[in-house]
């Protein structure tokens, strides 16, 4: 059966409208409640609910991952983690906030029970290896019409990258062995001096990468890179309510490297829509209407994003009024949805037939009302 998550606002104890330092805080108190070390009879629990905590903290802390989080829950924001879900090795990016809360309890985490520190429980010993060598990300610029963001909408991208050689299974060549620029160190030194003395500068091998080894027997498909280009197609769920700007995170659907894949990011631009203007989740449109229909008021068709609607026109609206229809709008968190904004302009007709003339002169010298006083303008 699939784990049931649980809400990260409520695992961190935080309300919905709390603040990144409100996040901070909260992440801060409890990781220290729970590290391992405080909790020695229950340990494995302990870092079970640390990682819980991290996770929580990892999305609530990303303005964009918390977006996706708030428009679709744990489904809106899984497409980043991936099949296996939330992976410290993979997944947490938050490491200097890391050293900025716990300081010096970073160098304990784990040290009375022989396990290493927190980053090697958490990441693995080999993660700046790893890293340095993983995949590039890719970035898919995806255009929607203010109809699909709305409702969300579940489409296909295609996109090159490069996958890992079928030939020699991404080794690049038949083996491996050690690089002899660096003696498998991975880093070579040089050596200057000037006239303030003599100075050692440390870089990556420039043969290796900084791996430390180097391919043997090239492979002739790839020509020792371990990698072809090839091309993916991927159905993506873009939730309700994105915006331009936004990206949604595809984990591990980059460029493949030895170190492991990058990410696709799709990000999301919003087509200029012929009649509506976006204003949050609400949308905004004009609507003439007849002056006749302004004065005596009655039934009119607007335009909606799922097509004509009618609403009651109130008697004597004047020209600028805007009226709000409920849940015309975007969807947003929750099941609701934004509103639509209908600003009534009365149109004013500039060519008049006789008869039309004739009417509007009875219609003057017969005024009900009289014209209100100039006033100041607001």
């Amino acid at each position: 059966m699939p784990i049931t998550k649980r809400d990260y606002y409520k695992v961190l104890g935080v309300s919905r409208n709390a603040g990144p330092a409100d996040v901070k805080s909260a992440y801060r108190r409890l990781a220290k409640e729970y590290h391992p070390d405080r909790n020695p009879d229950n340990r494995a629990e302990a870092e079970e609910k640390f990682k819980e905590l991290s996770e929580a903290y990892e999305v609530l802390v990303d303005p964009n991952k918390r977006r996706l989080y708030d428009l679709g829950g744990h489904e809106g924001v899984s497409q980043q983690f991936g099949p296996g879900g939330f992976d410290f090795r993979q997944h947490f990016t938050h490491a200097d906030d890391l050293t900025d809360i716990f300081g010096d309890l970073l160098r304990g985490f784990g040290q009375r029970s022989g396990t290493g520190g927190l980053f090697d429980l958490l990441f693995g010993g080999a993660r700046a290896q790893r890293s340095s060598q993983r995949g590039g990300d890719i970035v898919i610029r995806m255009r929607l019409s203010l109809e699909e963001i709305a409702e969300g909408v579940t489409t296909e991208v295609a996109f090159p990258r490069y996958e890992a050689c079928p030939e020699c299974g991404g080794r690049g060549g038949a083996g491996s062995e050690v690089c002899p620029t660096c003696q498998g160190q991975g880093q070579v030194r040089r050596q200057t001096s000037s006239f303030f003395g003599r100075f050692v500068q440390v870089a990556s091998c420039p043969d290796c990468g900084g791996t430390g080894t180097r391919v043997k027997g090239k492979c002739k498909k790839c020509e020792g890179s371990g990698r072809r280009r090839h091309q993916r197609t991927l159905k993506v769920r873009i939730p309700a309510g994105v915006l331009a700007g936004n990206y949604i995170p595809l984990h591990r659907e980059g460029h493949y490297g030895p170190g492991g894949k990058g990410d696709a990011l799709i990000e999301i631009e919003e087509k200029r829509h012929p009649l509506f203007v976006r204003q949050g989740d609400d949308v905004a449109v004009e609507v003439p209407v007849p002056i006749a229909k302004a004065v005596l008021g009655g039934k009119v068709k607007i335009p909606t994003l799922k097509g004509e609607k009618q609403i009651d026109l109130p008697a004597g609206i004047a020209s600028g009024t805007v009226l709000r229809v409920r849940g015309a709008g975007i969807k947003h968190l929750h099941g609701g949805r934004g509103d639509e904004l209908v600003r009534v302009v009365v149109h004013i007709p500039k060519k008049l037939s006789s008869k039309e003339k004739r009417l509007w002169k009875e219609l003057a010298e017969d005024q009900s009302e009289p014209v209100p006083s100039p006033r100041r303008s607001r």
